[in-house]
């Protein structure tokens, strides 16, 4: 019977694996030498993944490397299953001769890793609904929450969430999003991201880009190819 494991009991158990827990779900990444090689890879993790691939394993493929991501869809954390289909990818790994890692050490371009971004707040319930319209987010699974994560729902942008402020910051903010769509999705995208509470800045650089923000000034600009020619 498939259970969650605690954080200490998924890192142990694929340790030695060249797999590492990373908030929730276990990471490694495989040194290939070609696309093709890559795709090859993958096709053969799906393959000893069998039916829980699809619940389980998401790939990122690549020339020079492969990772996979190893993840519950339905618990939204790591499983005895996610931990067995692991040792099976590593050991998939090893028949072609290429090896599961973490990639840890100096010689590494770097180790696996998680990217999250905060943003901090004094009305977290406030805010969120407008990074979850501009970004095109939605929540994690089994945490919907006004306090909660927002997460990209095809798993390639980073997770962000909000950090509670004791009081306003007066300065101006010294970083903003820029999330590039396609040009005709942008009036889609600015008009959710205004109903659910943001407020236009400034469309004077459209339709390369406009300028929202949310309720407590936080910007984030909505880009597109468009108005950048001449």
């Amino acid at each position: 019977m498939e259970q969650v494991l605690s954080r200490p009991e998924a890192s142990e158990a694929v340790q030695e694996s060249g797999w590492r827990f990373l908030l929730g779900s276990l990471r490694t990444s495989v040194p290939v030498n070609s696309l093709a090689q890559s795709i090859g890879l993958a096709a053969d993790a799906v393959e000893v993944c069998g039916d829980d691939a699809d619940r389980h394993l998401r790939v990122d493929a690549r020339p020079d490397r492969v990772v996979f991501t190893l993840q519950s869809v339905e618990h939204a954390a790591v499983t005895t299953t996610d931990v067995e289909l692991a040792l099976r990818i590593t050991a998939a790994a090893e028949k072609c001769g290429l090896q599961a890692q973490p990639e840890i050490g100096t010689e590494a371009p770097r180790s696996v890793q998680v990217l999250e971004i905060a943003i901090d707040a004094l009305d977290v319930a406030g805010i969120r609904p407008f990074w979850k319209a501009v970004l095109g987010y939605t929540d994690e699974v089994g945490r919907e929450g006004p306090d909660d994560p927002l997460v990209d729902p095809v798993g390639q942008g980073p997770a962000i969430w909000f950090q509670q402020m004791d009081q306003p910051r007066p300065q101006r903010n010294r970083i903003h999003f820029d999330v590039c769509v396609p040009h005709d999705e942008a009036t889609r995208r600015i008009e959710t991201a205004l109903a659910a509470g943001g407020r236009l800045v400034s469309a004077t650089r459209a339709p390369a880009f406009w300028v929202l923000a949310d309720l407590e000034g936080n910007e984030a600009c909505v880009t597109t190819w468009q108005g950048r020619d001449g």
